[in-house]
């Protein structure tokens, strides 16, 4: 048999074999050679425009849209809702309480002992009574506003633990309030303190938070039952850094 000469010189490799030569001694082939497989390929990865968003459960949902309902001035992301809210507790409203009573209590003795007091410092010509009850009704009713603004100051102070951070609304006077956010991964330390024999009867004290890398210190005083809030606190706290849901107790 005849072996074209042309043939001695095709290397012995595995790719296909010409099926015929053209004029100018061409190899044809039946389908296009396949590339070499050590020869580089590119390979592209598509990019999302935006990271999608965890999936929200109907449960959370729920927590976080009955949290925005009961604190409507609580800015909460789309997935968190509050653990609790801590109270003050009333001991603090005792001091506003008892000077203003004492206050309105003074004004009004005056008031009615006005002729007794007149008669006893020997005063010949004593201002007309209309215009001392006018100006004692207006001192007590100055009186009252100023109590009610001191209570009205100390109740609109807040502290609220939700399932990402600590949250804590100071209201220091009538036209001056402030907002602290402190996400839990962000506390190292939280304790309490309860001094005296007051706080400790009463159940009452103050709490503290330590944040990491700035070192910032927050402090919430006249909380009551402290213990048990820094309980719930540390271990939202825990949970969250390990990565576990936090709920409520």
């Amino acid at each position: 048999m005849n072996q074209d000469p042309r043939d001695k010189n095709q290397p012995m490799t595995d790719e296909p074999k010409p099926v015929a030569y053209d004029s100018e001694g061409r190899p044809l082939y039946a389908a296009p050679p396949t590339t070499d497989a050590a020869s580089p390929k590119s390979v592209y990865f598509s990019r999302a425009v935006s990271p999608e968003k965890p999936p929200i459960s109907d449960e959370v949902k729920a927590r976080h849209d009955e949290s925005v309902k009961r604190f409507p001035s609580l800015n909460l992301s789309e997935a968190e809702y509050v653990i609790s809210a801590v109270e003050r507790h009333p001991i603090g409203l005792v001091g506003p309480v008892v000077v203003t009573i004492f206050l309105v209590a003074v004004i009004a003795s005056f008031l009615i002992n006005f002729s007794l007091i007149v008669n006893s410092l020997g005063i010949l010509s004593p201002p007309p009574f209309g215009a001392i009850l006018l100006i004692g009704l207006l001192l007590i009713l100055l009186v009252l506003v100023g109590g009610y603004i001191a209570i009205w100051i100390y109740t609109s102070n807040h502290f609220f633990l939700t399932n990402e951070s600590v949250i804590q609304e100071i209201q220091t006077s009538l036209f001056s309030k402030h907002e602290q956010t402190v996400s839990l991964i962000n506390i190292e330390d939280a304790s309490y303190q309860q001094q005296g024999i007051l706080q400790a009867m009463l159940n009452y004290g103050s709490i503290r938070l330590s944040t990491e890398g700035d070192e910032t210190t927050y402090r919430f005083s006249y909380v009551t039952n402290p213990k048990e809030q820094i309980a719930t606190l540390n271990n939202a706290v825990e949970a969250f850094k390990n990565g576990r849901p936090v709920l409520n107790d």
